[in-house]
């Protein structure tokens, strides 16, 4: 990333960004959580893009250079910590699940962020604690620097809906089924399968964001059928894709049924 722009402090603040709107490549001395209240919102860097619709948060510890994009009309929430303060450990964009409960938390802590009151200090409290609960989760889509996993990458980027296998997708790079595979397993930290439904994922919440109806998105996006496509969706998510236009907005509480937690299945 070029022309990286260095705020000390993460910024505290609610911003509206436009579809297809994007923040450039930036870093902070603080961490900072992002939440998008409406749309889906990407998060890149230099090791890849996390995305997350409205049940999930995005950590973004200090000093990673990242950029925003939005999908959707986004309505972004920027909360900014300390560095001294890492209720997580963690030191890389780590994807949360967000409950009804740390949703308002985030909402009430960015809609008057020069409110030191003594309240206000004790919302955040209670936050830092509902962070350290929350489940991680693996949506996230890992850039590749093997020339050969990059070039079957950009294929699949480009038409989510590519039924080949890996053998043969493996070919056009110039390269074997049993070395593709071992590059997923050792770049991108997961098996081709794996890799593929997140891309898919990632394309159906861009599409889902812009108001394309659900069958077209499962086709578009290379499921076998409707239902196929709910079922995988559903369990990563927590909702079905149907429920994702009908999110409530940045004022509205959230229903507790739309974002309880993921449902357990198969690892995506």
């Amino acid at each position: 990333m070029s022309e990286i722009r260095h705020t000390p402090e993460a910024p505290t603040r609610t911003q509206a960004l436009a579809p297809g709107e994007s923040i450039a490549a930036h870093r902070h001395d603080d961490h900072q959580i992002v939440y998008a209240g409406s749309g889906v919102l990407a998060v890149t860097t230099d090791a890849g893009t996390w995305f997350a619709p409205g049940t999930r948060a995005i950590w973004v510890p200090a000093g990673c250079v990242h950029a925003h994009r939005a999908h959707g009309h986004l309505d972004l929430h920027l909360l900014g910590l300390p560095a001294d303060t890492n209720p997580l450990g963690l030191d890389a964009p780590t994807v949360l699940a967000v409950s009804p409960l740390l949703r308002e938390l985030i909402l009430a802590c960015t809609r008057d962020p020069h409110d030191d009151t003594p309240e206000r200090l004790r919302l955040r409290a209670v936050l830092l604690d509902q962070l350290r609960a929350s489940p991680q989760q693996a949506v996230q889509l890992p850039a590749p620097t093997d020339p050969r996993l990059a070039a079957v990458c950009d294929l699949l980027r480009r038409d989510p809906a590519d039924p080949r296998g890996l053998a043969t997708l493996a070919a056009t790079a110039g390269a074997g089924e049993r070395t593709l595979s071992r590059l997923f397993r050792r770049e991108l930290g997961m098996t081709f399968p794996q890799w593929r439904t997140q891309l898919r994922l990632y394309h159906a919440l861009r599409m889902l964001a812009d108001d394309v109806p659900v069958t077209s998105v499962a086709h578009r996006c290379g499921w076998s059928s409707t239902s196929a496509f709910i079922d995988v969706f559903r369990r990563a998510f927590g909702y079905t894709p149907g429920a994702h236009s009908r999110r409530p907005r940045q004022d509205e509480p959230m229903c507790a049924r739309r974002v309880g937690e993921p449902l357990q299945g198969e690892p995506l």
